[in-house]
């Protein structure tokens, strides 16, 4: 018993041997710790069981524990954390930003522009457009519509022949004139048609107005006419038989459709009617004209 008792004081002790040096220690930081105060704790009596013995149960009386005197942990004063004064932060003074004069611009004296001589634009010579030659346009043939189908078909007709032939003035042999020109009775005409299958020479004279007309065979039709001439061929008058070749009198004349008159005469003729001339004879070179 007195060992637990012993052992109990040593065990307190050290906490307090440690509380103590712990508050020391952190003093300035820390709110003081007080140790609590425990009552002194009393070990009970060992009670011991001893055999019977004969003659009945004996116990020595009990002996009283001695008392210990109960240990008080010592009680330190409460350690005040040192009070320290605010740190007030330096004050400098304020700094000026250095001041720096003005700085005038560098002035410049002012520059001129140059100058340059005016330049003249070139002259070139005038350009000639080219000349290209006219461009002809195409020469298309002339383009037949197809006859309808029920067109008739062109008749053969007959032909007659026409013409007039005169006397010129003497004074104008020479000249291709009909100025002062009489009409020449008597003079002869050819009519000459160069049909393979029909050749046709045909002859007629003209009467006191100079007039002709010739009435050719019905085997000269108007699908012919196209290769028929007519030709001047003998004049009666001495003074006035050389051919000229007005309108083709000498080399020959092609037959020309007479315009039809615009009142239909009645009957109807059975033939239509071509136009030569009008040719003429004119006075020799070696006949002397009156003046």
């Amino acid at each position: 018993m007195g060992f637990r008792v012993l052992l109990s004081v040593m065990v307190l002790s050290s906490c307090l041997m440690i509380n103590g040096l712990d508050l020391d220690h952190v003093s300035w930081t820390q709110a003081p710790h007080y140790s609590p105060s425990y009552p002194p704790t009393v070990a009970p009596a060992p009670h011991h069981h001893h055999p019977k013995r004969p003659g009945g149960h004996h116990h020595k009386p009990a002996v009283p524990p001695t008392a210990h005197t109960p240990t008080v942990a010592p009680v330190h004063p409460p350690s005040v954390a040192p009070v320290h004064p605010p740190r007030v932060a330096p004050v400098h003074p304020p700094i000026k930003a250095p001041v720096h004069p003005p700085t005038k611009a560098p002035v410049r004296p002012p520059t001129k522009a140059p100058v340059h001589p005016p330049t003249k634009a070139p002259v070139y010579p005038p350009t000639k457009a080219p000349v290209h030659p006219p461009t002809k346009a195409p020469v298309h043939p002339p383009s037949h519509s197809p006859a309808p189908s029920h067109a008739p078909l062109p008749t053969r007709r007959q032909v007659a022949v026409r013409g007039m032939v005169y006397c010129k003035a003497c004074k104008y042999k020479g000249i291709d004139t009909l100025v002062g020109a009489t009409p020449l009775q008597g003079a002869v005409v050819l009519l000459t048609c160069n049909n393979t299958k029909y050749p046709l020479r045909v002859k007629s004279t003209t009467d006191k107005n100079g007039f002709f007309f010739i009435m050719p065979p019905k085997t000269l039709t108007t699908f012919g006419v196209h290769k028929c001439k007519v030709t001047l061929l003998s004049s009666p008058k001495a003074t006035c038989n050389t051919p000229t070749n007005l309108h083709y009198g000498i080399k020959g004349a092609t037959l020309v459709p007479t315009p039809k008159p615009k009142i239909v005469l009645t009957p109807v003729l059975p033939f239509d009617v071509f136009t030569v001339g009008p040719f003429a004879f004119e006075a020799s070179k070696k006949t002397r004209c009156p003046l």
